[in-house]
């Protein structure tokens, strides 16, 4: 097996655990115009396939402990959260995006993109690509094994006909139910999913009999804290840790051992004038650097598939002029 791979032969409790990955052998990846790091800016782009009792849930999205619908009742003031950040939130990452001509990735429910085809047409103009974060927005643990797979093609249908094409990666809402990367390489056309926390860098899964790419998402440089208790205080917080992250990264990157950067952003949260400012430094500091490339989801997984990265054994380290 290679090295780095996960085995992830199902049985009744699901996919084999990995403590070990790639461990103290590196992959050395060479990214595209020698980037120390690649960096992707992941959009969660889920208003209007949220929770919602207009589309037939029983209760819609609250605004957290204590604040949750009773059944069948509507919240007006919760939906026009989430209907700031398709209404004029996206927009305005957008307009930074293309003042920088930088790519970016949409993590969008199929349903959202059915109901704002002006942001499917801004996708397709700029060459942005979109991971699938399901048909709506719903946790692939509620369901049954028949319906995610039924939910699965709902979802490419939907995104190849908004978008013109289909997705090639997928990332269920809260994570994965026991049987998701198995439907998704039963259907097809995914070449990745960002189903996991375990990992700086892309890695390789077998699933049953074929190899599977998984491009790890993070939970540290996903602005969502903004809007948590406890979360940062500030949107200059929450980008001076993706800042100091890149900085760490670059590090790693220049010995050698390049590396990849998640960082995931909402309309409804990021989308807001004064959290934009962080961003916009955030960028201003990354394309100042001269080693970092900003890129899409899809490109990143198509480059580690072709590429293959090599594992390469852990080097001896001189303490106190000795060899180890």
């Amino acid at each position: 097996m290679w090295v780095g791979a996960v085995e992830s032969s199902r049985s009744d409790a699901g996919p084999v655990r990995d403590f070990v990955g790639y461990g103290r052998r590196k992959p050395r990846v060479r990214w595209p115009e020698n980037a120390a790091v690649a960096v992707n800016f992941c959009i969660a782009y889920e208003e209007g396939a949220e929770r919602s009792v207009v589309d037939g849930d029983l209760r819609g999205e609250s605004l957290g402990p204590g604040r949750e619908p009773k059944p069948g009742h509507r919240d007006l003031a919760v939906e026009s959260i989430y209907e700031y950040g398709s209404r004029a939130g996206i927009w305005r990452i957008a307009e930074l995006l293309d003042e920088y001509s930088l790519p970016a990735t949409l993590f969008a429910p199929a349903v959202a993109l059915e109901k704002n085809p002006e942001v499917c047409q801004w996708v397709t103009e700029r060459g942005h690509d979109i991971c699938a974060h399901g048909w709506r927005w719903t946790d692939p643990a509620e369901l049954t094994q028949d319906q995610e797979r039924e939910r699965i093609k709902l979802a490419v249908e939907s995104i190849e006909r908004t978008c013109g094409r289909r997705p090639v990666g997928w990332r269920s809402r809260t994570g994965p139910s026991l049987d998701t990367r198995r439907l998704l390489v039963e259907e097809g056309g995914f070449i990745y999913d960002s189903d996991a926390y375990n990992d700086d860098l892309p890695y390789f899964a077998e699933v049953g009999a074929r190899e599977h790419l998984v491009v790890p998402y993070t939970l540290t440089y996903t602005e969502g804290r903004l809007v948590q208790p406890m979360g940062f205080t500030s949107p200059f917080d929450f980008w001076e840790t993706c800042r100091r992250g890149l900085d760490e990264l670059r590090r790693e990157g220049q010995r050698g051992f390049p590396k990849m950067m998640s960082i995931g952003i909402h309309p409804r949260h990021t989308g807001q004038a004064g959290r934009m400012a962080g961003m916009r430094d955030f960028v201003e500091y990354a394309l100042g650097a001269g080693d970092v490339l900003f890129s899409t989801r899809e490109a990143i997984a198509r480059h580690w598939i072709r590429e293959r990265p090599t594992a390469e054994a852990p080097r001896q380290a001189t303490i106190f002029g000795g060899e180890r």
